[in-house]
């Protein structure tokens, strides 16, 4: 029964793409951006689903093991605060993509400064770190098909694949977009599903903390299990996601492929919320399989979400669990192929080879970046989260050049490629532990380093001829004065240590950072309210 709703689910996705093809028109930007016309509904529901990968299931599930509820805050309203990006760097991202015809993040960077080196640096790095991440997808969908299946690892890895690079191939973006619209809904019913049903396997959700806490207190508080987040790593996790996510070439390209700036806006305005309720889920799972797979160790912990529900629930409730890991890492994996297809097929060719290239090149690309993944995944050498990590913090080394070059006239574009360089050079560095983090995450004196060099250059040798991609909107400084008091909330230094349980079972600031989430979304509205009277005065 599990193996015909698996497979049900892989054909019924594969069929989607077909349909998509049969609205494909010719040119890359339908192949790339489904000829920029994604609206509202399904621009959140992609976006979510893009962001929401093999690590958002099986690593928080494994996180949660290891840490508790710890790590929700910083995944749920983390992630969440990460939507004003959306606003101040993917509205007139989208705006300047219609008008120069950018179809890759690399290429806008490209039209913007018109710097070979910088297009070539900016480029590498979007390739070089999306790789690891990619490798993630194809990892969690062997530890679910091993887990729940017996199908041994390295076959689940290739047979979802295969299966990703069969409609992406068939579908381009649109195809992507309406599996991905599936895949969002799926998941969070999925996800939903298998957390109420370990809930009540374990005599209810209250009931099944209460004994987790009786066991590993821990778990209930902060720095949670294994002393993890001090409030150094803490505030490094929420500036990391802020930084990295919108440097994702997935979500970056989502930018470009939306059909007007009401699609940002209200993907803005929905994304705390949804991240907010969605992240929790798996973490709590995570905290529950305290009680029945215990004694996992090290990467083990990543399938501690399969191996729970394969040993305490009914086949049809594995086959969701498998749902529910496939549905993340497919509808993030074929997001990450595509996009890295495009910078393939128009920045490596515009760089290296600018004549001779024809439209069935850029299917080849995605199937041999696949490949390449499906390589990486094979031999995990961490953690999901800390294969994650790593990556994160290369991608947010473009975060001052991308800022810089949408606002600020004055930048530098050799300025730019000297910190993406300087930021890179010490990425290496901390991967071997040569430089000291100062109880921090080494994303902030990696990004910090960056965008002081970015400052210098630019400052002392300003650029001359060259426009930003946007004006800063008015009154801008009383916004970030006010989401800035809003991210300090998010640091609550004064409940680190407390794990008394309060409703459900729950650390009271567990429900303090609903609340954030929550209190994010209403600001986003209001900031829209302003910004509507503003233009109409």
């Amino acid at each position: 029964m599990k193996a015909a709703i698996i497979v049900t689910y892989l054909v019924v996705v594969t069929g989607i793409g077909i349909l998509a093809r049969r609205r494909a028109q010719k040119g890359a930007t339908d192949f790339f951006l489904a000829g920029r016309s994604i609206g509202p509904v399904l621009l959140l529901l992609t976006m979510a689903a893009t962001n929401f990968s093999a690590f958002t299931v099986f690593g928080f599930a494994g996180a949660g093991y290891r840490f508790g509820y710890a790590y929700y805050p910083i995944m749920g309203f983390g992630t969440g605060f990460m939507a004003l990006t959306f606003l101040f760097i993917g509205i007139p991202v989208w705006q300047a993509g219609l008008r120069l015809g950018a179809v890759s993040p690399p290429e806008l960077i490209w039209l913007r400064f018109r710097n070979r080196p910088l297009r070539a640096a900016y480029l590498l790095v979007m390739i070089v770190f999306t790789l690891p991440y990619l490798a993630i997808q194809p990892m969690g969908a062997g530890y679910a098909l091993e887990g729940l299946l017996g199908i041994p690892y390295v076959w689940g890895a290739v047979a979802v694949t295969l299966v990703v690079v069969g409609y992406v191939l068939l579908g381009g973006m649109r195809g992507v977009v309406w599996t991905d619209a599936l895949q969002g809904l799926l998941m969070l019913g999925a996800m939903a599903a298998v957390f109420f049903g370990l809930a009540k396997a374990l005599a209810g959700f209250e009931t099944a903390n209460a004994r987790v806490f009786s066991e590993a207190p821990e778990l209930f508080s902060r720095p949670g299990g294994a002393a993890q987040f001090t409030l150094g790593i803490w505030f490094s996790y929420m500036v990391l996601w802020f930084l990295c996510d919108p440097m994702f070439p997935q979500l970056f390209q989502r930018f470009l492929a939306a059909k007007s700036e009401r699609s940002l806006r209200l993907t803005a305005l929905l994304y705390p919320l949804v991240t907010g309720v969605l992240f929790f889920l798996p973490v709590a799972v995570g905290v529950m399989g305290r009680l029945i797979v215990p004694g996992l160790e090290g990467k083990a912990t990543d399938q501690v979400l399969p191996l729970a529900v394969a040993k305490t629930l009914p086949a049809w409730m594995g086959a969701i669990a498998i749902g529910a890991g496939l549905t993340a890492l497919m509808s993030t994996m074929d997001s990450q192929l595509l996009t890295l297809g495009s910078m393939f097929s128009r920045d490596v060719r515009q760089l290296a080879a600018p004549r001779g290239h024809r439209f069935v090149h850029r299917r080849l690309v995605v199937a041999v970046l696949a490949l390449v993944g499906l390589v990486l995944a094979l031999r995990p050498v961490a953690t999901i989260l800390q294969i994650a990590t790593e990556a994160f913090t290369g991608l947010a080394v473009l975060f001052p050049v991308t800022v810089a070059g949408i606002y600020w006239k004055r930048t530098n574009p050799w300025a730019g490629l000297a910190s993406i360089l300087v930021g890179e050079g010490l990425v290496v560095l901390y991967h071997y532990k040569l430089l000291p983090t100062f109880g921090l995450l080494p994303v902030i004196p990696v990004v910090l380093a960056a965008g002081l060099v970015l400052v210098f250059g630019s400052l002392v040798w300003p650029a001359r001829g060259l426009e930003p991609l946007a004006e800063a909107p008015r009154a801008a400084w009383r916004w970030v004065m006010i989401f800035g008091i809003v991210f300090a909330l998010g640091i609550d230094f004064w409940n680190w240590g407390r794990a008394q349980l309060s409703w459900l079972g729950l650390p009271g600031w567990v429900w303090y950072h609903f609340g954030l989430c929550l209190l994010v979304s209403v600001l986003i509205g209001l900031y829209f309210l302003v910004q509507r009277r503003q233009r109409a005065v």
